[in-house]
């Protein structure tokens, strides 16, 4: 990377860090209080709080950088992000049911990808004031402190972060003595930032997930020496593709803990 290019990236993660942490200030005005609650789809909301954390996102970030593709959750998708080098991939608040239930699990996500490349990752919780942050060749940190995946060699030893909702659906039933312990947590990117530091040792979802959810994610686990792949084929995330549903499903963690939640998961 050229010199140039590292003035650019560490400008796209300050920009991208200060953006995510004024969308939580936004979403703040509105957890526990009242807001509009409208279905996109079948169990999938948004609210008031979504689209204006949106609408300040594509605002700021697009604003800072009109070169760059945008692709959002919250923002009707074009096409114009598939001639781009470089794309901002945002999901505004991912864990909606959470923070329409209360619940202190969701999170400002911003990624960046550069040829489909996650090169910067903004996870930020602006309730517990948690911010992870990654970009490419400068490591994994929360809240400014440096961090590893965990490393465990066998199943048995590992802790797995996965859905509420798979888990109240009775997915996750086939492989409980398969791991040390199950833990459903909200929002798919949040868990990736967890697992990421350190504080699990592998992320996994049984169900397809939107490039939004987990690309900021992506950047986080690979650069603390993690991978992530698709259930599908143990093969690696891009971005930035035409289709951004991402089936069936995806794993995260330490490259040995992934392979080997990869061999479980694909044998039942």
């Amino acid at each position: 990377m050229s010199q140039d290019d590292k003035l650019i990236l560490e400008e796209d993660l300050l920009i991208a860090l200060e953006a995510s942490k004024n969308a939580g200030e936004i979403i703040m005005k509105y957890y526990r209080h009242d807001y509009e609650i409208k279905e996109k789809g079948y169990h999938n909301p948004v609210t008031t709080a979504d689209n204006e954390a949106d609408d300040y996102l594509k605002k700021t970030l697009v604003g800072a950088r009109p070169s760059y593709g945008w692709l959002s959750e919250e923002t009707v998708d074009s096409k114009d992000r598939l001639k781009k080098e470089k794309v901002w991939i945002v999901d505004p608040l991912d864990g909606t049911k959470e923070f329409i239930e209360g619940v202190p699990q969701f999170v400002v996500s911003v990624g960046l990808v550069k040829n489909g490349k996650p090169i910067v990752g903004i996870l930020h919780n602006p309730v517990t004031g948690e911010t992870f942050h990654a970009s490419e060749g400068s490591g994994t940190f929360l809240n400014n402190e440096k961090f590893k995946v965990s490393e465990k060699d066998s199943t048995k030893e590992m802790i797995i972060l996965n859905s509420r909702s798979e888990s109240r659906r009775g997915l996750w039933e086939p492989f409980k003595e398969n791991f040390k312990k199950l833990e459903p947590i909200g929002s798919v990117a949040y868990k990736m930032g967890l697992t990421a530091v350190g504080k699990a040792d592998v992320f996994a979802t049984l169900r397809p997930k939107n490039e939004w959810d987990v690309c900021a994610g992506v950047c986080l686990i690979n650069e603390a020496g993690g991978k992530a792949i698709n259930l599908k084929n143990g093969q690696e995330l891009n971005f930035n593709n035409e289709k951004t549903l991402i089936e069936p499903g995806i794993i995260a963690g330490y490259n040995l803990s992934v392979d080997k939640t990869f061999k479980v998961l694909s044998q039942k």
